[in-house]
């Protein structure tokens, strides 16, 4: 693809060194839909840019948009590390930059190309090869300068291990050096969520908690997640029996039901309260919902995830069991869940809710592929809730507490009339 421009606007390339660059190059080479372009332009100044009427937006080095297509053009630039963390580095942006030099300061061989305008593959590292063996492979040791990366190599293992791409030996290694060497402490919640987020949404999300654990930084990241990794389970409700590996099997569940974003977050820490069950009692969990409820909160808190996020999760790791129960629970108890859920004033939490709770139950080994009933008997017992009318009450006088009293009196008359309905009996 040629570099969008022309004169219309104001806006010319004519006379520039223009190059399309990163994600754009890799994903036409695996024959994916490509929706954003990157440009990287060569032997150019700023002054010359903004003369062609570009918009310029970088802050710690020259970007600059395209009025008429919003599309980013970098000058090339080289980095240097002055500092720890992702923050500290150098950036050096001249017309002097080569295309190369440019390339090798990206993280992976595969993002490491770049389209000529006639065409031409400029690979320098082997990207394209890399891409036939499907492996994620750093470019150079300049790799373990960003902590950022190893979340982005991660990233990258969710969204491609669908593919077959696994990550290269040499670049673990690299990652456990990193992590050894305390770059990873030098991350900023704000970064770590952001890239954890769009890993979650990937097709393979528990790739990205594999790929962490391999090279040493879940430990340092996400302590609570990687201590479930050798805590046993009842092997006659989980045939996996290791906590760690049924967290893996939920994220893989919760991406083939095409979960939202806070049921994923909550398949991922549903089971934290697992971690701190004593010895003595394993293989068993008894309380871990309520011991694992704390965990959340430390995690959210921590990593500023957003609230609906944190909510969701809380209430899937207080409530999974109660729902894969919902059948056999007194009318009482499940009022008290969906009130403690909140799901009858805000209805929209039912379905993040529920699917997390059916990854839950099928991401166990060999049982992936039982049906999950529980899901409609709640969403009827819901709307049975939510059918009862407030208005009823006040013509009859009733005011304030009374109002709330009387509700919650038929609604549990509600319940019970389903619970009878369909056949079921509490514990």
């Amino acid at each position: 693809m040629a570099p969008r421009g022309g004169s219309r606007l104001g806006v010319s390339t004519t006379g520039l060194e223009i190059y399309e660059v990163g994600g754009a190059v890799r994903d036409r080479l695996l024959g994916l839909p490509v929706d954003e372009h990157d440009w990287v332009v060569v032997g150019a100044t700023p002054e010359a840019m903004t003369d062609r009427g570009f918009r310029p937006v970088g802050r710690e080095f020259p970007v600059f948009l395209h009025p008429e297509t919003g599309e980013e053009y970098a000058l090339a630039r080289t980095e240097r590390k002055t500092a720890p963390g992702y923050h500290g580095f150098s950036f050096h942006a001249s017309p002097s930059v080569s295309l190369v030099e440019d390339l090798g300061r990206r993280d992976l061989t595969i993002n490491a190309m770049a389209k000529a305008p006639d065409g031409t593959i400029i690979d320098p590292f082997n990207g394209r090869g890399d891409l036939d063996s499907r492996r994620l492979r750093h470019v150079s040791d300049a790799f373990r300068e960003d902590p950022v990366r190893i979340l982005r190599l991660a990233r990258f293992a969710a969204r491609f291990a669908p593919l077959g791409f696994r990550v290269a030996e040499d670049t673990i290694v690299l990652c456990r050096e990193m992590v050894q060497s305390g770059e990873v402490d030098a991350l900023v919640p704000e970064r770590v969520w952001q890239e954890m987020a769009r890993a979650l949404m990937a097709p393979a999300p528990d790739a990205f908690i594999r790929t962490l654990r391999d090279c040493g930084a879940l430990a340092v990241l996400f302590p609570e997640i990687d201590c479930l990794f050798g805590i046993p389970q009842p092997e006659d409700h989980h045939p996996e029996v290791d906590t760690g590996e049924h967290v893996l099997l939920v994220l893989q569940q919760a991406a083939l039901l095409d979960a939202d974003l806070p049921a994923r977050f909550a398949a991922l820490v549903h089971d934290l309260g697992k971690g701190l069950t004593p010895a003595a009692e394993l293989p068993r969990h008894r309380g871990h919902e309520a011991r694992g409820v704390p965990l959340v909160e430390a995690i959210s808190e921590r990593l500023r995830v957003p609230s609906e996020c944190r909510d969701i999760a809380r209430g899937v790791t207080r409530d999974h069991l109660h729902c894969h129960r919902v059948r056999t629970l007194r009318p009482q108890t499940l009022l008290d869940m969906l009130e403690r859920l909140d799901v009858l004033r805000r209805p929209a939490r039912l379905d993040s809710f529920l699917v997390a709770c059916e990854a839950d139950y099928r991401g166990r080994l060999g049982l992936e592929n039982r049906p999950y009933p529980q899901a409609d008997y709640l969403r009827e017992a819901v709307d049975r809730c939510r059918a009862v009318d407030a208005s009823r009450f006040v013509e009859q006088g009733l005011k304030g507490p009374a109002i709330g009293e009387a509700i919650r009196r038929v609604r549990l008359q509600a319940l019970k009339a389903l619970r009878a309905e369909k056949g079921d009996v509490p514990d």
